[in-house]
């Protein structure tokens, strides 16, 4: 069965975990064994993995979603923190910041600079960034071939209310309206914010990445990760062309709430499904993801047991949803393909 997922980061990257154990995958690498045959497992999971995180730092791209998947599907991510690698190091933070060049909000560890060195040599030399993600990836054999949704460069950014503004005395003006990077927005300020609207910096004139379309028109099965609908899926949807593939895609495609209970279980999804009106509940999301009949995007949602959702054209099944492990995940996954059926 070929699977393609579209994947945030680090939700995404634990929901990978999952559907590399559905498939018979050693979710932290290795080939891993045929559940059904017992012979090795041949991987055939592609995740399209959001890059509008992107941001350059000291001179690097790094690529916060692609390394998330990279480190945590290679079994190397440190999961006590929640991002980067494990066993990791400061040494080189620690000197830009006695220069006072280090952004304190967004610290490199010695390990992960190395990935970013290699990616934006390559970058630089003209190889695309899926040429780069692939290069990466011959390395950690994460088990899952990840893609970026685009070759372009993309930056999502945060319309606020400039959080410098300062009114002279007597004045009674507003802070002007700013954009700010999204990893600022989301790491400085911890979406503390609030955000007015999200623009995809690029988008228009993307196109899709090196292998996107084609992941997309043989899959047996497409999978919407329970991603933050607005900054990680939502950057996707905007590329032109993916939108229209995945209506024209054979395969059903099935989403996973990203919310239980009307919560995010992390990140800041309700502040960004605020800033789009849209309700932060498990209906909310999907009527925003909406019917792939009605030109949206699901046949199926999975949502959290004990949710009454209705979506108008889709079909609902609710499940457990937390992923506590690569084996729960692997289930809800099972849970995906019952209902696309």
């Amino acid at each position: 069965m070929k699977i393609t997922v579209l994947s945030g980061g680090v939700g995404g990257a634990k929901f990978l975990l999952g559907v590399k154990a559905f498939v018979g995958l050693d979710p932290f690498g290795g080939a891993g064994t045929d559940p059904v045959t017992g012979e090795a497992a041949t991987p055939d999971v592609t995740a399209i993995v959001n890059n509008g995180d992107d941001i350059r730092l000291h001179g690097l791209q790094v690529c916060p979603d692609l390394d998330s998947c990279l480190y945590t599907l290679s079994g190397v991510a440190d999961t006590v923190r929640g991002w980067g690698r494990l066993d990791e190091t400061w040494t080189a933070a620690a000197e830009l910041a006695s220069y006072g060049a280090e952004a304190p909000w967004f610290s490199l560890g010695d390990k992960d600079i190395a990935t970013h060195l290699v990616r934006t040599r390559m970058l630089d030399a003209g190889y695309p960034l899926s040429a780069v993600t692939a290069a990466l990836g011959a390395k950690w054999q994460p088990g899952v071939t990840l893609l970026p949704m685009s070759d372009q460069r993309i930056e999502t950014h945060v319309v606020v209310s400039d959080p410098a503004f300062e009114p002279g005395p007597g004045s009674t003006a507003g802070a002007p309206d700013v954009a700010l990077h999204f990893q600022e927005w989301w790491t400085r300020y911890r979406a503390g914010i609030p955000a007015k609207r999200f623009v995809f910096v690029g988008a228009e004139e993307a196109r899709p990445g090196a292998g996107v379309l084609e992941a997309l028109a043989t899959a047996d099965l497409i999978l919407v990760a329970p991603s933050n609908p607005v900054v990680s899926i939502g950057p996707i949807l905007a590329v032109p062309g993916l939108r229209e593939a995945l209506l024209a895609a054979p395969a059903r495609i099935v989403g996973v709430s990203p919310l239980i209970a009307g919560k995010p279980l992390r990140g800041h999804a309700d502040a960004c499904l605020a800033a789009i009106d849209v309700e932060c509940s498990a209906q909310g999301v999907g009527r925003h993801y909406g019917a792939r009949s009605e030109g949206g995007l699901l046949d199926g949602f999975l949502v959290a047991e004990g949710e009454d959702v209705q979506i108008p054209g889709v079909r609902v099944a609710e499940a457990p949803l937390l992923m506590m492990d690569p084996q729960a995940t692997a289930a809800m996954v099972a849970a995906c393909l019952e209902l696309s059926r």
